[in-house]
Parts: structure tokens; sequence; C-alpha cells
């Protein structure tokens, strides 16, 4: 019966036809979806982000160690909270790469020139692992890729003439030399014979070079922040050397030859001279703050030096008639009348002293005998061809209790904010024991408040005509 069935089978054309349709639509099938992974074939799914999908496709490779393992399945951006964007890799691998080791990174690279690229995973060493579903994190992309249009785009326009120029600069040094090029050719046999076993010490382990080369960076590091420092400091010494050079011989020359023999001479004599030598630099510490004083008044000093160098031709003439004067005022002196009168001045000085301090900061301070002399000279400043006419100003009190306009029990207290009496009789004038103020002509108004005697806070020392 079986047999019989495959002969019908075999012997219609329509069914032949049907099954070879059948088979062909199934190769096609398999074939158009072979990059997207077999069905019915088990696989391990996991996302990844990168910065940039840089180009990447759905269908692109997954690679591990140069091994296709999966591809990409899709491609998503990504807006994060600070506004930047990402790609989001939506991959689909062989369950063979099952699990990725958490310390994974992930990289997009070039498969080609003509732009076709794959991911690349860069498997860790941790024992843990991604499971079905998770996504590798953007910390995972690293690091950078370098695009073979990035690599292109520094031979730019300058760039590239730049080459240009060394090249024609190197022919040109180059050229006609061909003889030279091959005597130096020829020197370099034994040039490098020479050069084996110091290149051999360099590279010994014992040498250190690496260290070395790591403190040379190190200490270029530390000196690029002076390096303008350091070339103005050798463009100074080199003024100081051409300096030198014009004293070098015979007076540098000669220092440097009587040296040692002076040395000699102070290493025999060092023990007499130790006490010398002390005592010399107790005498130069008394003398410090006296050089310093100096210093800060030599430009005075040299003034009076300046001056002095004027005067003193005259000088003779004013000590001839020194002697005569001293005289003078000794026989001065020596009358009881003249002793008399200086001894009524100095009471006069002790008892004026007191109000000449108490006195004299409100005009050093406050400007107030200044400002009283040009008031009263303004006082009658006002006139005309007749004669001149006193200033004032008439000032109407405010009504209510008490008022300034009739008699009253008691200072103006009330009834506006004007009605309310303000005095000051002895304003400080920044006299000692007094606050360091001008109150006189600074008093702010107070409204609605009675104030007798000095006002509440600091007025300062500013007055008119002062800054």
């Amino acid at each position: 019966m079986t047999g019989r069935r495959v002969g019908l089978i075999a012997s219609s054309p329509v069914m032949v036809g049907a099954i070879t349709t059948l088979i062909v639509i199934l190769a096609v099938f398999l074939a158009y979806n072979a990059n997207n992974g077999l069905p019915f074939v088990p696989s391990y799914r996991v996302s990844a982000q990168v910065p940039n999908a840089e180009t990447l496709v759905p269908g692109n490779d997954v690679r591990i160690g140069g091994v296709r393992v999966g591809f990409v399945e899709s491609v998503e951006p990504i807006q994060h909270p600070d506004g930047s964007v990402s790609a989001k890799l939506d991959l689909k691998l062989d369950k063979d790469a099952e699990p990725i080791p958490r310390d994974s990174s992930v990289i997009v690279r070039a498969r080609s020139a003509l732009g076709l690229k794959y991911l690349e995973i860069d498997k860790g060493r941790s024992r843990r692992g991604y499971p079905e579903g998770s996504t590798l994190p953007l910390s995972a992309a690293h690091p950078q890729p370098v695009e073979i249009d990035q690599l292109l785009d520094t031979f730019n326009g300058p760039t590239r003439v730049a080459i240009r120029q060394n090249l024609v600069a190197f022919g040109d040094a180059l050229a006609g030399r061909g003889p030279d090029l091959n005597a130096a050719l020829g020197q370099l046999p034994p040039l490098l014979r020479r050069l084996e076993p110091v290149a051999r010490n360099l590279a010994a382990p014992q040498t250190g070079l690496d260290r070395f080369i790591r403190a040379l960076a190190a200490s270029a590091a530390e000196a690029a922040p002076v390096a303008e420092t350091q070339a103005r400091l050798f463009v100074s010494l080199d003024s100081t050397f051409a300096a030198l050079a014009s004293v070098s011989r015979p007076f540098i020359q000669e220092t440097i030859s009587e040296t040692p023999p002076t040395l000699e001479v102070v290493t025999r004599t060092s023990p007499r001279i130790r006490s010398f030598l002390a005592h010399s630099a107790a005498l130069f510490a008394d003398l410090k703050p006296g050089v310093d004083a100096l210093r800060r008044n030599a430009p005075q000093l040299a003034s009076a030096l300046n001056t002095g160098a004027r005067v003193l031709p005259d000088a003779p003439e004013l000590n001839r008639q020194l002697p005569p004067t001293a005289r003078s005022l000794y026989r001065f002196s020596q009358d009881t009348g003249v002793q008399a009168g200086v001894s009524r001045l100095t009471q006069t000085f002790d008892i004026l002293s007191p109000t000449l301090r108490f006195v004299t900061p409100a005009q050093s301070v406050c400007n107030y005998a200044t400002l009283l002399l040009r008031n009263a000279s303004s006082l009658t400043s006002i006139g005309d061809r007749n004669g001149t006419g006193q200033r004032f100003l008439v000032m109407s009190a405010g009504t209510g209790p008490n008022s300034e306009n009739s008699p009253s029990s008691q200072p103006a207290n009330g009834g506006s904010d004007v009605n309310f009496l303000h005095a000051n009789p002895y304003p400080n004038t920044a006299s000692p024991g007094q606050p360091h103020e001008c109150e006189a002509g600074n008093e702010t108004y107070i409204a609605g408040r009675k104030v007798i005697g000095n006002v509440p806070g600091n007025q300062g020392t500013v007055t008119e005509g002062q800054r």
C-alpha cells in the first residue's frame, strides 16, 4: 500500500510541483531570516547603552574576541533627565555567550572602510553576570572609538600644506648630498656595534630606565608652571654672564687663583679670630635696626646731603657769627625780667593746655572753625551800593502743648510732629572724653520725639568742606 501511494504522488505532476515550491519557500525563508537567528533556536537577550550608536543598524554583528555571537536586534534613542541622549541596543546572542560578566565593556567598531559597524563585547573576569533581559549600563561603553573619518580629518587643509612644505624642505636638504649620505651610512656599522651594548644596558631592568623617564616626566610637570620664570632667569643669566665676561680677565682669573692661598691663611688664623668674628656678629645684630631705619630714610638723607652741599660754603660765615650770638643769648637768658616772663609764659601754657587739647579737635577733626569764619563772612555778604544787610532766617515754631509761640511750663511735647523740642547745647566735637564724632550740624531730626542733649548714635566725623 505504501509503495503504491508513493508511486501515485511521484506520478502526479501537481503534487511534485507543490512539494518543490514548498521546499523552495522554506529555504528562502530560512535564508532571509538567517541573520536574525534560526527559528526554534534558544537565544540570550540583553540590552546595552552606548553614548552614540555610530550608525549601527538592526542586523549588525555582535562579536566577542572577533567571533560572531549574535546580532543587534533593535536600536532606539534614550533621553536622560539631564537632557543628554544616548542609544539603547537590544542584542540577541547565542546561548553559549550567557552570562556576560558584570565588568564587561562594549564598544562600537568599524567593520570596513565603507561604514559597516559591529558591536564588540570585551568580556570581563567577574563571577557575577548579567541575567536574561538585563541592560549593560552606559558606564560599560568604553573606551571611546576612533572612527576612520576622525583619523582622516586630522589631515586638514593647513596640515596638508605643512606636509607638502616639509617634503619640499626635506627634499632640498637631501638634494645633492648623496656622497655624504653614503659616507654616513658607511660609518654607521661601527657606531651600531658600539650602541648595541649600550642599548642592552639601558634595556636591562637593573638600569631602571622606565623609572628615570617617569621621574623626568614628573620633573617636567613640576617645571611647566614656572617655564616663563625660568626663561626670564636664563635671559637674566645671559646679561649677568655677559657683564662677568668683561672682567673675567684678569680680575676674576686672579680672584680664582688667589682664593686657595687665601683660604689656607683663613684656616690657620680662624681659631685666633673666632672671638673677633663673634663680636662682629653681635655688632652687626645691634646695627641691623639702625641700618633698616637708614634704608627707609635714605631719600631724606640724600636730600639733606644735597642741600648741605649747597649751603656748606656759607658755613664759615655762620660759624663766625655764632659765638657773639650765643653770648648775647646767654646775657638775655640771665636777665631777671626775661626769667620772670618765661615763668609767666610757662604758667600761661600750663593753664591753656587743657583748654587747647579740648578745643583743638573741633577744628583739626570737625573743621568747625573754618565753617564759623566762612559763615561769619557770608553773614553780611549781600547788599547794594548803599550798604550791606545781615542775613537771617525766621523759624516758625509748631503749635501744640507747650509750644514755643507762647509761655509754657515745660518743653514743647506734642500736638504735631514738629512741636517737639530739639536742643543740643553741648554737641560732641571729638574732644578728649567725648565720642569720636562731629555732632554739631550733623544731628538727625527725630520726628515726634523730644530730644534734649546729644542725639542717639554716632554721627561720624565728616562735615561740610571735608571728604
